[in-house]
């Protein structure tokens, strides 16, 4: 079975009437991963939140495909059931709800109403996916992210991956804050997810994630565009000489950071 693709074509996004995006082009296929990187305040997030259907974010013009359907035309939550998953720099806490409700609500609200996971199928394969990620089994009865470490919310979020099965995932920083024994596991957990019906767009700042997860294809982003795509070495070339180097190279003025929301 062949996986899905994501398609974003000349993609324009704005915030409260200022332009971010100025016509991003990309396809992420599943097999793929693809890492997205930049200097701050290039557009990174502000694409992942487009993709997700952020209400705060105008797609002004442009389009977003995955399988041939126009996702700016589904709610959040079709997106999500639709294949897309967001990992966030800064999940949200949600009190009252444990982290086992969240995911097997998350589950079912994918596989659709007479199709639910069992109880003790949801149990088995979250306890095999925590065991996995070497988190605490007494996570599972924890209100989602509240009190949780930097790098405990960054595990959860690999642990939402792994029981949710997306077709397309995107990672926003999920290295952000990690030490180098949380990163290590956090890309385990996405190198497990690696194949032909996954795809995955990783942004980061940062080489030293991708010294863990070898990405197929690297994109630069400058002044809300994709300016430079390239293998892993494009990274590495990037951690070596930083950006000023590559802003030479394609003639790029020092650029006026935007704010992303």
């Amino acid at each position: 079975m062949a996986g899905s693709t994501l398609t974003i074509k000349d993609l324009h996004v704005s915030i409260d009437g200022k332009e971010i995006l100025k016509g991003v082009n990309l396809e992420i296929k599943g097999g793929e991963i693809h890492a997205i990187m930049g200097p701050n305040g290039t557009g990174k997030s502000t694409l992942s939140a487009a993709i997700m259907g952020h209400p705060k974010y105008e797609v002004t013009k442009g389009t977003i495909e995955l399988d041939g359907q126009n996702v700016l035309e589904m709610e959040v939550d079709e997106r999500a059931r639709a294949g897309l998953f967001l990992a966030m720099q800064y999940p949200s806490e949600i009190s009252g709800v444990t982290n086992a409700e969240f995911l097997r609500s998350a589950i079912n609200a994918r596989r659709g109403e007479g199709n639910e996971i069992s109880l003790m199928k949801f149990i088995r394969q979250m306890d095999e996916k925590m065991a996995f990620l070497e988190m605490d089994p007494d996570m599972a009865q924890r209100y989602l992210n509240e009190g949780f470490s930097g790098g405990e919310k960054k595990r959860n979020e690999i642990l939402q991956l792994m029981m949710l099965e997306p077709k397309i995932a995107i990672l926003d920083e999920i290295d952000s804050g990690l030490d180098i024994d949380a990163l290590k596991v956090v890309s385990k957990g996405i190198n497990a997810m690696r194949g032909e019906d996954f795809g995955c767009m990783i942004i980061t700042h940062y080489q030293r994630l991708l010294n863990y997860i070898t990405p197929d294809y690297v994109h630069v982003m400058m002044r809300g565009q994709i300016v430079k795509s390239g293998g892993p070495e494009l990274a590495q070339r990037l951690e070596a000489e930083g950006y000023e180097e590559l802003k030479k190279e394609l003639g790029i003025e020092d650029e006026t950071v935007e704010q992303e929301v």
